[in-house]
């Protein structure tokens, strides 16, 4: 891998940029892998990356159906944070928040992780003790946090409308000032640079149409456009396709699939250079390097595989973020798009393996997935590395359906996610 730095792009301005090094291969798949990751998005990359540069297993091969970060990776709203109140939740995306902070020079890639920190609001007096409530459990767990009164929202926000003449008045918010955002392609691209460079195979376009099992036991995949690729350990990240691949082998996930939109304004100005969530009003926006707002809120609520959801759903989002932010009322909007996500009863992902041997998933992350790209990687790879979970991803084991052992972080950590 040719290195990237300040005296790289010197010396390639002088060939006017012509002669950089591809990012990646595309090489040719082999028959047989150590492991395969089924699903090139960031969490399937960063599992590959780890995998080789953690545990030396470099014989691995990423199945993509389309390219790169193409699904919903390419399709998120990009917010970055960890304060998440229950303990098992807050301890695995804590994690990830440290391998964040990293991750640029880690990678020799700029994944533009900007910590411009996040504001959960309250607009209720319970708001305000399930703040309070959160941020204490947040300390009690190592991650930074506050709780600030409307006043000081005001200040951090002056553009946010924290008058009494709201229809849902600001009362306070919580402030995770390490939180903020990060460029969602480039996180994608980083991590399948470095994995390239460690000698995993990234092969795109190569969609699984059946996962081969024997005596109980995962033996391969096979693929639409390159046959049968055996394996010795199968890991599908796959998001809201995850159902769809469990079934290949009769397997029933509690998932539910659903679309999850987002938005971005035509380019402005500098004007908001945090992140502000309000799950009481329902909708959160932040500004990108390149000048839209980016807005979000929840998923549609009909299940289903189509990569557009409703119109009325973009339109209670809108609302929401004019109720926040008036002066936005003539900004406008410039493109909408929607992915899958893969819905926990209790919110929280599976990091799991399975009842057939030797195939592992890692999915039900629902809107709460790229937060946690590095981490879910870390600890996935380790997962597939050893045939066991590792100690931050055995509570979100599969058997937790079966003992009731539910970790249910909906509506605890701010938003729906």
């Amino acid at each position: 891998m040719q290195p990237y730095s300040s005296f790289g792009l010197l010396k390639h301005a002088l060939t006017f940029h012509e002669n950089w090094q591809r990012a990646w291969r595309n090489p040719v798949p082999k028959k047989h892998y150590d492991v395969v990751i089924v699903g090139g998005g960031g969490h399937g990359l960063a599992t590959a990356y780890y995998l080789a540069k953690v545990h030396g297993i470099t014989n691995v091969a990423v199945l993509e159906k389309g390219y790169l970060g193409g699904g919903n990776t390419a399709r998120n709203t990009t917010i970055v944070r960890s304060n998440y109140l229950w303990d098992e939740a807050a301890h695995l995306y804590e994690h990830s928040m440290k391998l964040w902070e990293g991750l640029s020079q880690e990678l020799n890639f700029n994944v533009m992780f900007s910590q411009r920190g996040v504001l959960n609001l309250g607009h209720t007096l319970q708001d305000m003790r399930d703040i309070q409530r959160r941020v204490n459990a947040n300390r009690l767990n190592g991650i930074d946090g506050e709780v600030l009164d409307a006043k000081q929202v005001q200040e951090l926000v002056p553009i946010l409308d924290c008058s009494q003449q709201t229809r849902f008045p600001v009362m306070g918010a919580s402030w995770q000032p390490r939180a903020g955002v990060a460029r969602h392609d480039a996180v994608a691209w980083g991590f399948a640079r470095a994995a390239d460079a460690l000698g995993v195979d990234l092969i795109q376009q190569c969609e699984v149409i059946d996962i081969e099992t024997e005596d109980g036991a995962a033996t391969g995949v096979m693929t639409k456009q390159h046959g049968r690729i055996t394996a010795g350990r199968i890991g599908c990240v796959v998001a809201g396709n995850s159902s769809v691949l469990a079934n290949m082998v009769g397997l029933r996930l509690p998932l539910e699939s659903h679309p999850l939109q987002a938005m971005v304004s035509e380019p402005i100005k500098p004007i908001l250079d945090t992140v502000v969530m309000s799950n009481h009003v329902h909708g959160y926006i932040s500004q990108s390097d390149k000048g839209d707002l980016v807005i979000g809120a929840g998923i549609d609520g009909y299940v289903g595989y189509g990569q557009r959801g409703s119109y009325h759903t973009i339109e209670h989002t809108v609302q929401a973020i004019l109720e926040l932010f008036p002066i936005f009322s003539r900004v406008r909007m410039n493109r909408q798009w929607g992915g899958i996500v893969d819905t926990c009863p209790d919110a929280c992902p599976i990091i799991s393996a399975t009842p057939v041997e030797n195939l592992f998933f890692n999915c039900g992350w629902g809107t709460g997935g790229f937060k946690a790209t590095p981490g879910s990687g870390h600890v996935f790879a380790a997962t597939l590395a050893k045939g066991e979970a590792h100690p931050l991803a055995k509570p979100f084991s599969l058997d937790r359906f079966d003992t009731g052992a539910l970790i249910d972080e909906h509506g605890a950590a701010g938003v729906a996610h």
